[in-house]
C-alpha cells in the first residue's frame, strides 16, 4: 500500500515556503502602514480631513506700507464675506412656511392677534408665502451687493453647508443683509471676516509702492510679500458620517496673523515735490514717452523720493490714466491709424507699461550727464593731465567706418566749435570732440572696466521687481566709433537708477552703493524683523578723484548758471544732457532713413544735480523721455533743468536747509521789510537805514500809520519802503507793467519809477544777457505802491 503523506522532508520545505511567504506579506503590509503612517502623513491626514472636515479661509490683514515719517501709503480695511448655509436656509425656509400657515389658520379662525410698536405700526409682519420671500430676499441681497438676484438664488439653491455670495463688503451693508434676515428668524445667512487693500494716497508713488491682484504684483507689495502677506487663519466645520457638514454654528475658527508692517525710505513731501513738478514739465513740453525722477541721499543709497509721470491710481490701477502709453504700443506695432480694435488689443499692453517703473525698469542713452562718468574714469586712471591736458574743438570730428569716414558733430559746429578746450572748459562746455579725445586716451579696455565697475551691466539691486540693467557693445565687438560715441553717452544704454547711482558714486568719496527704498519692516509686536542700511557694493574710484569730480562739476554750474540749477545760498554740483533716443526708434525706420534724420529722431532731456557740492546730501536725476521738438527746447539745459530747479528748491525749503551765501551773494541778497507801522517816524527812518535800502515819507504825521511792502516782504538792496503819516492817505494805486524779455537793469528801472519793488526768483539776474521770463503779479494788475514783484529771469543757454 503506497503511503500519501508528505514525507518529513516536504514539511519542512512546505513550512519554510510558508514561513518566506507570509514574511513577505507581512514585509509589504508593515512597509505600507509606514509609507502611509509616516512618510505620506501629511497626505492622508489633508485627505481624513477632508471627509470630515470642511473649512473657510479667512485673509489676513495685510501689513500697513508708510513713508518715512509714519504716514499711511497702503493699509488694509476689514470688510467682509457674505455666505448662506445651502441646508439651513431651506429648514429656515420651512420653519417660515409653518409660521405663515399658522398665521394663516389663526386669521381664519379669528384668533389672531397682530403686535403693534409704539408709534401703532404693526411689526412682525410675515410675507405671504416663504417662496415670496425668498425671491424678495434674493432681490434685496442682489441690490446691496451689486449682483444678479440669479446669482444670489444659485446661491440659495446650492448643496452643502457653504456657499458664497460676495466678498469685500463693507461692514454697514453686510450689517443691513444679517440684520435682514435676522428680523425673520434665520440664521442660515452669515459673514466672516475679509480684508481690502486701500492706498490712501491714491497714485502717489505708485510704481514704488505698486500692488497685487490676483496674480499680478508689483512695487513694494510684491518684492516684500512674504512680510506684508502674514498667514490666513480659518473657520473648520465638521461633517457627519454621511459626509455633509453640520451647521456653521458649530464651527471652530483659527484666527489669522496680520501681516509685518514695512516703513519706506521715501518720503510723501519730497515725493508729492517730484511728482507735481514733474507732471508741470511733461505737459509743458509734451513728453511722449514719460518722465521720471529720482532723489536719493547719494552717502547711503536710501532714495527719498522717485517718481514716474504719468502715474496711475492704485485702487483702480486697470484704468489708463493716459492715452500716452497707448500711443507708444501703436507707434512701436506701427500702427498709424488705430481702430477700435487696435485700442482694444494693444490696451492690455499699454496697462503693463502704466505699471512699470520707468525709473528701474526702462533703458535710455545718457547723452552728457555721462560725462561725469568719462571723466571721473579719465582722472582715476590719469589718462591725462587735466591740469595742463586741451584738445581743439572745430566743432566736428570724422572716423573711419570700413571704407568710409563718418562725422561726429558738437552742438558748438554752427559757431566753429569750442576752439582750445581744457578738462575743466570741456566740462563746462559739454564739448563732445574733447570728450570723444578723452574716450581714446582712456581706451576700450579701460572704458569698458568702468562701465561695468560703475555697475551699468548689472542691476542695481534694489529691493524692487522687474529690474534692467544697461547695455554697451562688449570689448570684441566696440569700434573706435562706438568709443567714440560712448565717451558722450550716445552707444550706451542704461537705466536711471543706475545712472543715479553711479553719479553719487562719483561724488559721494568713490563708493557704488546699492540703493533701497525700505527702510524697515516691523511685525505686529513692534519687533524690528528686517532694517535695510549702506551696503556698499565696491570703491570705483579714490576720494581723491571724487573730490576733483565734485569740485569740476561745482564749476559747471559756476560757469554756465543759465544751463544748470543754481539757488542762491547753496553750492551745487550737475550736469545736464540731451542724448538721442535711437533705440527708440522703430528699427525698420533708422534702417531705411537712417540715424540722422531729424524728421525721426526722438531726444532724452536729462539733468543730474547734487548739494552740498563738496558734502553731498541730496543727489537729484530729472529724465524727460522725448520732448516736443518742434519749439527747440528739447535739450536737457532748456526742459529737465528748470524742473529739477524747482524740485531742488521745494525740498531744501521743505527740509529747512539754512542757506550760506558767499560774498558776491551777500552784495545783492534781499531785504526782509521790518514792522514799522506804528513806530514813530525817526525810528523807522533809523531802522531802514540800518538795512541799508531807500525810504519814501509821505504825508506830515510823526508816526507811521502805514507801510508798504508789508512786513516780511522781501526787498532787492536798492529796493524802496514807503512811509505813510496821515490817515486816509496810505494807498496809492499802481498798475504793474508788463516785463517780458526785460533786463534787470531795465525791470529795476521802470519799476522804482513806478514806485514798485522786485526781487529775482532766481540768481540769473546777475549773469550777462539775462532777460525777465515771467514775473509773480499779472500785466496790468493795479496793486499798491511799494508792492514787491517778483521776477524769474532766463539766460541763453548751449544746447547740450
Amino acid at each position: 500500500m503506497i503511503n500519501t503523506n508528505p514525507s518529513n522532508s516536504m514539511r519542512f520545505r512546505s513550512k519554510i515556503v510558508m514561513t518566506a511567504a507570509f514574511s513577505l506579506l507581512f514585509g509589504a503590509v508593515a512597509a505600507n502602514f509606514f509609507k502611509i503612517s509616516v512618510l505620506n502623513n501629511k497626505k492622508y491626514q489633508d485627505m481624513a480631513n477632508d471627509q470630515h472636515f470642511g473649512s473657510i479661509s479667512i485673509s489676513a490683514h495685510r501689513g500697513t506700507i508708510y513713508d518715512s515719517k509714519g504716514i499711511t501709503l497702503a493699509k488694509s480695511a476689514t470688510v467682509y464675506k457674505i455666505f448662506i448655509d445651502p441646508a439651513a436656509f431651506k429648514e429656515d425656509l420651512k420653519t417660515l412656511q409653518k409660521r405663515i400657515d399658522k398665521r394663516n389658520e389663526e386669521k381664519a379662525n379669528g384668533t389672531y392677534t397682530p403686535v403693534y410698536d409704539e408709534e401703532g405700526k404693526e411689526i412682525n409682519i410675515l410675507p405671504e408665502s416663504a417662496d415670496e420671500f425668498k425671491d424678495k430676499a434674493a432681490a434685496f441681497v442682489a441690490l446691496k451687493l451689486n449682483v444678479t438676484a440669479e446669482k444670489v438664488k444659485t446661491a440659495m439653491d446650492a448643496e452643502g453647508r457653504y456657499s458664497e455670495i460676495k466678498v469685500q463688503t463693507e461692514k454697514p451693508v453686510a450689517d443691513e443683509i444679517l440684520n435682514y434676515f435676522y428680523d425673520m428668524g434665520f440664521v442660515s445667512v452669515g459673514s466672516v471676516e475679509d480684508t481690502k487693500r486701500y492706498y490712501p494716497q491714491n497714485d502717489l508713488a505708485a510704481s514704488v509702492i505698486g500692488f497685487t491682484r490676483g496674480d499680478i504684483a508689483y512695487g513694494v507689495e510684491s518684492y516684500y510679500n512674504k512680510y506684508l502677506s502674514g498667514v490666513d487663519g480659518r473657520t473648520v466645520s465638521a461633517k457627519d458620517s454621511n459626509g455633509k457638514e453640520l451647521p456653521y454654528r458649530y464651527s471652530k475658527t483659527f484666527e489669522p496673523k496680520d501681516g509685518d508692517d514695512v516703513y519706506l525710505t521715501i518720503d510723501r513731501e519730497i515725493q508729492y515735490i517730484l511728482e507735481k513738478h514733474l507732471k508741470e514739465m511733461s505737459e509743458e513740453h509734451d513728453v511722449k514717452n514719460r518722465s521720471c525722477a529720482i532723489m536719493m541721499n547719494p552717502k547711503t543709497g536710501a532714495v527719498l523720493g522717485m517718481a514716474t509721470y504719468p502715474s496711475f491710481d492704485l485702487n483702480n490701477p486697470t484704468e489708463l490714466s493716459s492715452d500716452m502709453l497707448l500711443k507708444r504700443v501703436f507707434y512701436d506695432k506701427d500702427i498709424d491709424d488705430p481702430k477700435e480694435k487696435d485700442i482694444e488689443e494693444c490696451t492690455p499692453e499699454a496697462r503693463e507699461r502704466q505699471w512699470n517703473n520707468k525709473c528701474i525698469s526702462e533703458r535710455y542713452e545718457p547723452g552728457s550727464v555721462f560725462k561725469i562718468i568719462t571723466g571721473a574714469s579719465v582722472v582715476e586712471e590719469k589718462a591725462i593731465d587735466i591740469n595742463t591736458w586741451s584738445h581743439f574743438c572745430s566743432g566736428i570730428e570724422y572716423f573711419q567706418d570700413g571704407d568710409r569716414k563718418l562725422p561726429i558733430a558738437c552742438h558748438s559746429k554752427d559757431t566753429g566749435g569750442h576752439g582750445s578746450e581744457s578738462f575743466q572748459k570741456a566740462l563746462t562746455d559739454s564739448c563732445n570732440p574733447a570728450f570723444m579725445a578723452m574716450g581714446q586716451a582712456l581706451g576700450m579696455e579701460k572704458f569698458q572696466y568702468y562701465f561695468d565697475a560703475f555697475g551699468f551691466r548689472e542691476p542695481t539691486g534694489i529691493d524692487l521687481p522687474y529690474e534692467a540693467n544697461g547695455d554697451l557693445p562688449t570689448l570684441e565687438k566696440m569700434i573706435d566709433i562706438d568709443l567714440a560715441e560712448a565717451s558722450f553717452g550716445q552707444c550706451e544704454t542704461v537705466t536711471p537708477l543706475e545712472l543715479i547711482t553711479a553719479c553719487s558714486a562719483v561724488v559721494n568719496g568713490g563708493y557704488l552703493l546699492q540703493p533701497y527704498v525700505v527702510d524697515k519692516v516691523v511685525d505686529q509686536d513692534g519687533n524690528i524683523v528686517l532694517n535695510n542700511e549702506r551696503t556698499v557694493r565696491r570703491q570705483v574710484i579714490s576720494e581723491e578723484t571724487s573730490k576733483t569730480m565734485a569740485n569740476a562739476l561745482r564749476n559747471v554750474v559756476i560757469g554756465n548758471t543759465a544751463g544748470n540749477v543754481d539757488i542762491m545760498g547753496f553750492s551745487i554740483g550737475g550736469k545736464s544732457g540731451t542724448s538721442q533716443r535711437f533705440s527708440a526708434i522703430r528699427q525698420n525706420v533708422a534702417q531705411e532713413y537712417g540715424k540722422e534724420n531729424e524728421n525721426l529722431n526722438e531726444y532724452g532731456a536729462s539733468y543730474v544735480c547734487f548739494t552740498p557740492s563738496d558734502d553731498p546730501e541730496l543727489i537729484l536725476l530729472v529724465l524727460a523721455d522725448m520732448p516736443d521738438k518742434s519749439n527747440q527746447q528739447y535739450y536737457g539745459s532748456k526742459c529737465a533743468v528748470p524742473c529739477a530747479q524747482d524740485i531742488l528748491t521745494d525740498v531744501l525749503r521743505y527740509l529747512d536747509k539754512s542757506p550760506e551765501y558767499d560774498e558776491t551773494e551777500l552784495k545783492n541778497l534781499n531785504v526782509k521789510v521790518p514792522l514799522l507801522k506804528g513806530a514813530s517816524i525817526d525810528d523807522a527812518i533809523k531802522t531802514i537805514e540800518g538795512l541799508g535800502v531807500k525810504y519814501e515819507k509821505i504825508g506830515n504825521g510823526i508816526e507811521v500809520v502805514e507801510q508798504s511792502p508789508i512786513t516780511g516782504t522781501a526787498i532787492s538792496k536798492d529796493g524802496c519802503i514807503y512811509l505813510y503819516t496821515e490817515k486816509g492817505n496810505t494807498y496809492e494805486a499802481v498798475t504793474v507793467p508788463d516785463l517780458s524779455y526785460y533786463t534787470p537793469e531795465l525791470a529795476n528801472e521802470v519799476l522804482s519809477a513806478l514806485g514798485l519793488n522786485y526781487v529775482a526768483k532766481n540768481s540769473l539776474a546777475t549773469q550777462e544777457g539775462a532777460t525777465v521770463k515771467s514775473q509773480n503779479i499779472d500785466p496790468y494788475s493795479v496793486v499798491a505802491k511799494g508792492t514787491t514783484i517778483e521776477l524769474e529771469f532766463q539766460a541763453q543757454s548751449f544746447n547740450d
